[in-house]
Order: C-alpha cells, then sequence, then structure tokens
C-alpha cells in the first residue's frame, strides 16, 4: 500500500499536462471499477452456479423444492452483490475526485483534510439521513432480512424485490409498478418468502346446513389435493379444518388451512377455493349471501324509517330542546 501511495505522488508530479492527467485518473478510475464489477459478478455467479448444480436444477425457482437454505443462500448472494457494486462505484468517485483536484492543484491535498471536516460539520445533519439509508441496508442485508426474488411487505411497498442498493431497495408490486424505497425509511420488513407461508380458507355455509358433513368434504377435498403429485410439493402438510370462525343468523363461518412453501401460497389458495366450489356444488349447497343492515338517524319522536336490528337497543324518543324565548 506505502508503494502504491508513492507511486500515485510520484505520477501526480509528473511533467504530463494537467488535461492529460485528469484523463489518465478517469481512465484508471473506470477501469479499476470495471474490473471490480467483473470480479463480484464471477463471485456471485460462482455462488449461485455451485448451489444450483448441487441441487441439480437450471432455474432458482425450483430450488423451492429443495432445502429454503439453499434458496436463501441464492437470494442473499445476489443482495450483497448489488450492495457490493453499489459500494465500489461509491468509493471509485470519491477517490476520482480527490485525485483530480489533486491534480489541478497539489498544495489542495494539505487543506483537503480541513476542508472535509468543514464539509463534514456543515452536511452533517443534512446527509444523516443518507447515513441511516446506508447503514440500514447493510443491516438488512446482512441480518438477511430480504434478498433478491423474494416477496416482502415493506409497508410502503409490497411485491418483489428487483435489486438491494447501498440506499435504495426496488420492489415491482403486482401492477408492474416499481417502487424505489429507502433503507433508511424501511422499519419493518414482512418476508413472505422464507420459511413457509399458510393458506386461510373461511367459507360460508348455510346455517341450516350439516356443518359435519360439510367438514368432511371439504377436508378430503384438501386431502385429494395434496394426493396430486402436482400439488403435493407445494403443499407441505395435510390441510386441517379448525372448525366454525364465527355464527351469524345467515351463515356458519368454517376456516380451512393448509401449511405451503414459501412463494406458493396464491397459487394454492386458488387451486384450492376452485375444488371447494366444485365439492359444494356436487353436495346441492348454494352460499348464502351475506347483507350489512345499516341504522339510519332516528327521525322526530324517536321514529325510524328502518327497521330496528336485533340486539341493538332502540334510540330513546327525545323531543328538541327551547332554544330561547319564553318557557
Amino acid at each position: 500500500m506505502t508503494e502504491f501511495w508513492a507511486w500515485l505522488e510520484g505520477f501526480m508530479n509528473t511533467g504530463w499536462s494537467l488535461p492529460v492527467r485528469i484523463g489518465l485518473i478517469v481512465l484508471v478510475a473506470l477501469f479499476v471499477r470495471l474490473l471490480l464489477q467483473i470480479v463480484i459478478r464471477r463471485v456471485v455467479n460462482r455462488v449461485i452456479s455451485g448451489v444450483k448444480k448441487k441441487q441439480n436444477v437450471e432455474d432458482t425457482a425450483a430450488l423451492q423444492a429443495s432445502p429454503v437454505a439453499a434458496m436463501r443462500i441464492v437470494q442473499r448472494t445476489r443482495a450483497f452483490g448489488g450492495v457490493l457494486s453499489s459500494t465500489v462505484t461509491t468509493v471509485v468517485v470519491l477517490v476520482s475526485l480527490v485525485l483530480i483536484v489533486s491534480a489541478i492543484d497539489p498544495n489542495a491535498t494539505g487543506a483537503f483534510s480541513l476542508i472535509t471536516a468543514a464539509l463534514g460539520a456543515g452536511l452533517g445533519f443534512g446527509a444523516q439521513n443518507v447515513v441511516r439509508d446506508v447503514l440500514n441496508g447493510l443491516f438488512i442485508v446482512a441480518e438477511d432480512q430480504l434478498g433478491v426474488g423474494d416477496v416482502v411487505d415493506l409497508g410502503q411497498a409490497t411485491g418483489v424485490v428487483e435489486a438491494v442498493g447501498i440506499r435504495v431497495t426496488t420492489v415491482r408490486d403486482v401492477n408492474g409498478t416499481l417502487w424505489y424505497v429507502r433503507n433508511g425509511e424501511i422499519l419493518r420488513v414482512g418476508n413472505m418468502s422464507q420459511g413457509w407461508a399458510r393458506v386461510i380458507l373461511d367459507l360460508a355455509i348455510p346455517y341450516d346446513a350439516d356443518i359435519d358433513a360439510v367438514k368432511d368434504r371439504m377436508l378430503q377435498t384438501g386431502v385429494e389435493m395434496r394426493a396430486d403429485g402436482k400439488w403435493k410439493r407445494l403443499m407441505m402438510e395435510q390441510p386441517e379444518i379448525w372448525g366454525i370462525e364465527s355464527i351469524s343468523s345467515e351463515a356458519v363461518i368454517l376456516r380451512m388451512v393448509v401449511k405451503t412453501r414459501a412463494g406458493s401460497k396464491d397459487d394454492v389458495a386458488r387451486e384450492l377455493r376452485s375444488r371447494v366450489k366444485r365439492t359444494l356444488d356436487a353436495m346441492g349447497l348454494r352460499l348464502p349471501s351475506l347483507n350489512v343492515a345499516t341504522v339510519r338517524a332516528p327521525t322526530t319522536e324517536g321514529s325510524s324509517d328502518t327497521p330496528v336490528i336485533p340486539g341493538l337497543s332502540k334510540p330513546p324518543a327525545t323531543k328538541p330542546l327551547p332554544t330561547g324565548g319564553k318557557k
């Protein structure tokens, strides 16, 4: 390192013209950045290729059927690659600017520390958000809170993570909108691609239906679906009927759940709803329409132009209060 700075100082003191020295600094900076980017890209690709080769798959999505750790290694490596690439670019640009300033005025390097201290004091308050973004981004990646390809809920945006930068994380939502979320603004991360997920199916059954028979048929439908080879690898456990969630005068709400692999929740839920619907049609059950009644404000003398819903107390009849004058 000492030899490098000695060479750099000798290079800055050569008799070349100022434009030539600045041009060489820019070319060297671009070459160094390109070289480091290639090294980072090759390391990332080698790690990803090694995991895929070990699991004998070609597509990252196929790793969902493999141990969860393998998929997390791929996603975490991609996230680290994005952060390192951004860091390399930032460092190279800063060093290049310092060298260019030194080439323009050799005496500026002595005062550069004072300038840096002044700028640090002046920009300390304004740049604290940038520093928070950078530090929070590093912690997010280091703690494996999210990775490229994860489906996440960041509060401000929900979707698939496309890139994790040193300051900004980009998320593509279901409508195709690309959201740029500052890392410092991420207060919570809901990751739907780690471990497992759960499908929760709430079904409104007519009040007078045979609940036990419906529960048996729903459970049988879920078990048959899991026995299907297409869905067996996505449904980690047998479906379960948790029972009655609520009762009203019109319907009984039954809850059915099934544990799935992360990222497959929506596909399993859609297929399960379709099969349960066909099962209920075969049983001759028609799901009730749950009506919502709205109570209007009472008219004069306490009467109302809508029927009173059972269970709600009838408002008392009141007379207008006097506003003045003789009593």
